[in-house]
């Protein structure tokens, strides 16, 4: 997206706009990668990106080793992915195969969400917590404490193969390659126990597919957060260019005020004392030996910035240090750009986050949120499921009665043992008998399910009535009622057929 810039009065202003859409348009598909060596920032920015480093990584390397107490033979890991026994667990909260939609519904939320968030400040996601971008950040930083700052790294490179060169190399690898087991190796973790899976790495005990695992993310990480790096993000990642169409006049991005930079003079005071009309910008290049992505926020909003807002760390030092006010570089809407080219001098405020784009967009995320916080507040934790016998599908006992089998199926959501009675509902004279289980039909019939498992038995179901043979085919009820609880016990029921007899029957 390249930004429109309605001139007024200033020709510069105007050569800035021809040069950013000229370099857009003719941008290649592909270019080879010239190396980078962004220079180490200071400022706000900076300190913010730090901060979401500790924290996002934090969050990463610790939640698999955080327990939480599960009765029974659940895991105690509070955040976990057991596709073995087909179960996702976040803290209290336990989802089952069936309850996959809960999974659909984050996965809008954060589609949707990305679609807020770019729409009222830009790339932020790329610029602060995108994967890519937090492990990049950590390799530059490793790669700065080895070889030393932007003008060291650059002699490094041009410097002839030395002892203290491959030295420095090699150091540094190692460290990114640490880094990349670790990143690998703390994946895995979310998928089992981690206490556990780490005995089995380390003794060698752990199934291939661990392992495997673990190789491809070592090498995607070693690779793309130390080699290939702002290219992801330009050539492989599709959201530079799907962001276009989330961005509108009112976005914040990061943007340089060429109605306010231009003309440019190295040279400041030289200039001004021979009447040169001087704007602020005095062409230091502070902002593109920051930029992590090398390019140059002066030539207008490009795909490649990822709203980072290094930059306007940089440009803001060196503001205080010529004595001009800061902003040169700052987050700005193109509205307000606009504006301020035509001299009105406007400022950002918060109304400029509500417009009918994020409010259809909030709308969304939050009735997607409130329709699963609702459901799973109000979600069962019991739930049954019948399967007919297909063939035959009725016996004829000696008394005359006819008899159906059922595989009724009881899910038993909670981390402890639950007793359960099974009813039915809407069949004349019906009786019940559980295979494997002695006694004399009856109307009741009681289940104990295990916690947090799934039982299958076997009901045979029997009837004499004669206002239920005659139909042939008639619809009924099971139902399961939870014993031994104190107020209303949780109850599931199942609707199925009874067939008897009948010439017109139908299968």
């Amino acid at each position: 997206m390249v930004q429109v810039i309605n001139t007024v009065d200033s020709s510069e202003v105007d050569k800035h706009d021809v040069a950013a859409v000229n370099k857009a348009e003719n941008r290649p598909m592909y270019a080879s990668r010239v190396k980078i060596h962004p220079k180490a920032g200071a400022g706000t920015f900076r300190r913010l990106k730090w901060i979401l480093v500790f924290v996002l990584l934090g969050i990463y390397y610790i939640s698999p080793w955080l327990r939480w107490d599960r009765p029974g033979n659940a895991p105690d890991q509070a955040i976990l992915i057991d596709l073995a026994n087909r179960r996702f667990y976040f803290f209290f909260i336990e989802i089952w195969p069936q309850e996959f939609y809960y999974i659909a519904g984050l996965l809008i939320m954060a589609g949707v969400g990305l679609f807020l968030v770019t729409s009222l400040v830009g790339r932020a996601w790329c610029g602060y917590a995108c994967p890519q971008t937090v492990w990049t950040d950590l390799y530059i930083w490793v790669e700065s404490k080895v070889e030393g700052d932007r003008n060291a790294r650059i002699r490094l490179d041009a410097a002839p193969w030395s002892v203290s060169k491959i030295s420095k190399r090699v150091i540094k690898m190692a460290i990114w390659l640490v880094i990349a087991i670790a990143t690998g190796g703390f994946w895995v973790f979310y998928f089992a126990d981690a206490p556990t899976l780490l005995h089995q790495l380390v003794t060698g005990q752990a199934a291939p597919v661990a392992y495997f695992t673990i190789a491809i993310l070592t090498a995607t990480t070693f690779t793309f957060a130390g080699f290939m790096r702002e290219q992801v993000c330009t050539y492989m990642c599709p959201w530079p260019r799907i962001q276009g169409a989330m961005l509108d006049e009112e976005s914040l991005i990061v943007t340089y005020n060429a109605w306010r930079g231009e003309p440019r003079h190295a040279g400041r005071k030289k200039a001004e004392a021979q009447g040169l009309k001087v704007g602020d910008c005095v062409d230091c290049n502070a902002c593109v030996a920051v930029c992590p992505m090398g390019i140059d926020i002066r030539d207008g909003n490009q795909l490649e910035c990822i709203n980072c807002a290094l930059c306007i760390d940089a440009c803001d030092t060196v503001m205080d240090k010529i004595g001009r006010p800061k902003g040169l570089i700052n987050y700005t809407t193109s509205s307000l750009y606009n504006a301020n080219v035509a001299g009105k001098n406007e400022h950002w405020n918060a109304s400029h986050l509500l417009r009918p784009r994020t409010a259809i967009y909030f709308t969304v995320w939050a009735a997607v949120g409130i329709a699963m916080l609702v459901t799973l507040i109000n979600r069962s934790q019991l739930d049954v499921n019948v399967v007919p016998d297909r063939n035959p599908l009725f016996v004829q006992l000696s008394d005359g009665a006819i008899r159906n089998g059922y595989t009724v199926k009881i899910l038993n959501q909670k981390q402890e043992l639950r007793t359960f009675r099974l009813l039915i509902d809407g069949l004349k004279g019906a009786t019940m008998e559980m295979v494997g289980e002695e006694g004399a039909p009856r109307e009741v019939v009681e289940i104990a399910v295990e916690p947090d498992k799934l039982k299958a038995v076997k009901i045979y179901v029997s009837t004499a009535d004669h206002d239920v043979l005659k139909h042939g085919k008639s619809e009924f009820t099971f139902r399961v009622e939870e014993l031994n609880v104190t107020g209303e016990p949780e109850t599931a029921m199942e609707q199925t057929v009874f067939h008897a007899p009948d010439n017109d029957e139908e299968d």
